[in-house]
């Protein structure tokens, strides 16, 4: 007999909350400049990448994102950078957090061959680190400023709603 209050794995594993894992490529120039894609469905600029498929590790699920939205098969390199954002209301009562994973994509030619996924974006262009505040969503900045930092360093740094300890 199990013991009280025993739940079986199934249902347990069931009513566990879940979050949304988002992954994006940090692109460069070669100089100082970062690609950044336009949705059609949104105001502002963002990096290339997006949701993740049910089950799909971030790495790949960039990989696959940056293929769809850029034409490109670009090499998705190492992670740069995590952060974490708390469900936003726009989205209703049951929102999810979100996880945000950002690897290197290493470096694309201004010439390079993009063929932009016209379903999803409009845009795309390299964009100095300065100009980022401006036209990235502000809760997007500090996880690409520490994606920057981390590849200048080597390393791994996490936006500011998560720490890596």
């Amino acid at each position: 007999m199990p013991p009280e209050g025993f739940v079986e794995p199934v249902i347990w594993h069931a009513s566990l909350p879940g979050v949304i894992v988002s992954a994006g490529a940090v692109i460069g120039d070669g100089g100082a400049g970062v690609l950044i894609v336009k949705p059609n469905y949104r105001d502002h600029w963002t990096l290339p990448g997006g949701i993740c498929e049910f089950a799909e590790a971030p790495r790949a699920g960039c990989a696959r994102e940056v293929a769809e939205e850029l034409g490109v098969d670009q090499p998705i390199g190492a992670l740069l950078s995590v952060d974490w954002q708390l469900p936003q209301e726009v989205y209703g009562p049951s929102a999810r957090p979100a996880i945000f994973f950002l690897f290197d994509g290493g470096t694309l030619g201004s010439d390079a061959d993009v063929r932009l996924q016209e379903a999803e974006l409009d845009d795309w262009r390299f964009a100095a680190e300065e100009e980022l505040a401006v036209v990235l969503l502000p809760a997007a900045v500090p996880r690409l400023r520490a994606a920057l930092a981390a590849r200048s360093a080597g390393t791994i740094l996490s936006g500011p709603g998560l720490a890596v300890s």
